[in-house]
């Protein structure tokens, strides 16, 4: 099977607005320079925190093509590419455009709630339409379906380039089930910044991250440490972003965030609808832990 190249710090990358609600292309490119240099090591766009569903089709393909630009082959790229009608998803795959990009991020199925194998036969349809790696997503929070670690299993078995999945399920128990019968070549990626250091303990390789994006350097270094044996240096950083973790997702992501970035001078505090900034007393605490940073 292909071996999974999406290992260490990703970026969950965000979709900077201007304060008239247009796409900011030029805060996005410094945004991409900013995460080059305090330790990414990949970029997930076009997905959950990119708030890509309010974005048109010309603005993806832009952003896309910024990215690719932008990056070049420093780093690897995962673009999203999923939903929730099988026909639409593999049509996608095989008639867009995905230069520059290095594997797709495919969610499972939302708000239809197919059964295990209807998981399966989805992802293995998509799997079929591309040789690009595919890496699975599985959030039960936005989808109202779990990925079973006995399916993923039998995914990672079955089909050569679906090469890891993001897992959000927030059980570890389902994420060390994963890693315990997973096929060489297939890895676990961390889909929850809060339980990234308990599931880099279990095997896993890494995390497409939300906080990565404003806290790039001190997340990454957290993994490096972690990952080469420094265990307690790497648990220390873990818990002085615990309070972080909590304010980033109490209003939604990105919201979070985006007041995080705001707060840092680097992008207007600006959602589109049906997403609305952080409360001003969420904006508060995180400015007041923004004082306090590694």
């Amino acid at each position: 099977m292909k071996q999974n190249i999406f290992k260490g710090l990703g970026i969950a990358l965000v979709t900077p607005f201007a304060s008239d609600g247009s796409v900011d292309y030029d805060v996005l490119k410094k945004l991409l320079d900013y995460q080059l240099k305090n330790g990414a090591d990949f970029f997930c766009i076009l997905a959950t925190t990119g708030e890509t569903p309010t974005l048109t089709k010309d603005e993806k393909q832009k952003i896309k093509e910024l990215v690719v630009e932008k990056v070049g082959d420093k780093v690897p790229i995962l673009i999203g590419c999923g939903g929730n009608n099988t026909a639409d998803v593999v049509n996608e795959l095989q008639t867009a455009d995905f230069s520059g990009i290095d594997g797709i991020l495919s969610v499972c199925p939302y708000y239809n709630k197919p059964s295990q194998e209807g998981l399966y036969q989805h992802f293995k349809a998509i799997a079929g339409a591309t040789n690009m790696p595919v890496v699975l997503y599985n959030v039960p929070g936005r989808t109202g379906v779990n990925l079973k670690a006995e399916t993923t299993v039998r995914l990672a078995r079955d089909c050569e380039n679906i090469v890891a999945i993001k897992e959000a399920s927030g059980s570890l128990e389902q994420v060390d089930e994963i890693i315990k019968n997973k096929p060489d070549g297939f890895d676990v990626i961390s889909g929850d910044d809060a339980l990234t250091f308990p599931m880099i303990a279990c095997g896993a390789a890494g995390v497409i991250s939300v906080i990565g994006n404003a806290l790039p350097k001190e997340f990454s270094r957290m993994i490096r440490l972690e990952m080469k044996g420094e265990i307690e240096s790497a648990r220390k950083i873990h818990h002085k972003f615990t309070d972080l973790f909590n304010l980033l997702f109490v209003d939604g992501n990105p919201a979070g965030v985006k007041a995080m970035l705001h707060e840092m001078g680097m992008i207007e505090n600006i959602l589109r609808l049906p997403l609305v900034p952080t409360r001003l007393t969420t904006m508060q605490k995180i400015s007041d832990c923004l004082k306090f940073r590694l």
